[in-house]
């Protein structure tokens, strides 16, 4: 089974993740966790890191910066880098994913394709990237999850989080709003699709409709 957690940076998703995967484990379940957005799979981050000492200074160091926007601004660089990206989580959600199913391992992803579909809106609203044949390829090649959770918080308890976890390079007020207008959108995110959970509430009793749903679930799959 896949289980996807989406949402807001601050909404709790890696704890949520570590509370499921610990009581899947108590329940005798072999699982897997998978974290990954367009452009930063483990594969591609040895990718960038390969490019940047090889080329010196001539590539963006990670994080925002002049020179990174400078670079992704050329029609040229957004495309390949898109591509490449793209390719990339074709291998890792539509082979490696797949191989840790047939393992038999739950495969538990801190967030998927349509997350990453908002970073690149984000990021290159002027690239018509869902018109790419990799794009469409990819969302033909990556399994449909059993249950997806999309986690929210207000805008302010995000960037607060934020600050307490020190994250090194947090969405700015801005951008966060943009983000939670969208995982709002039932046209993105239909509620037929994500379970919604406001996660103001404390740990243990979000804990515990994470795995309402997930036993829901499994009980309908073994009908």
């Amino acid at each position: 089974m896949i289980f996807t957690f989406s949402g807001l940076d601050g909404a709790g998703k890696s704890t949520q993740i570590n509370h499921l995967r610990s009581w899947l484990f108590a329940q005798g379940y072999k699982t897997t966790v998978l974290w990954a957005r367009g452009g930063y799979t483990p594969s591609f981050e040895l990718l960038k890191r390969i490019l940047r000492f090889l080329l010196i200074k001539k590539l963006p160091q990670p994080g925002r910066s002049t020179l990174r926007e400078r670079h992704l601004s050329s029609p040229f660089v957004a495309n390949l880098w898109l591509s490449i990206a793209i390719f990339d989580l074709m291998i890792y959600w539509g082979i490696y994913l797949r191989f840790k199913l047939l393992a038999g391992n739950v495969v538990i992803c801190d967030r998927y394709i349509d997350d990453t579909r908002l970073d690149f809106k984000r990021n290159f609203p002027d690239v018509s990237f869902e018109n790419y044949f990799l794009w469409r390829f990819l969302e033909w090649s990556v399994p449909a999850p059993d249950v997806s959770f999309l986690l929210w918080v207000p805008v302010d308890v995000s960037l607060q989080r934020s600050i307490e976890k020190n994250e090194p390079f947090p969405d700015d007020e801005e951008t966060l709003q943009w983000r939670l207008t969208s995982y709002m959108d039932e046209k993105l995110f239909p509620s037929d699709c994500y379970i919604r959970i406001d996660c103001q509430q404390d740990i243990d009793t979000i804990s515990s409709q994470v795995k309402s749903h997930i036993m829901a679930a499994s009980q309908k799959s073994s009908l």
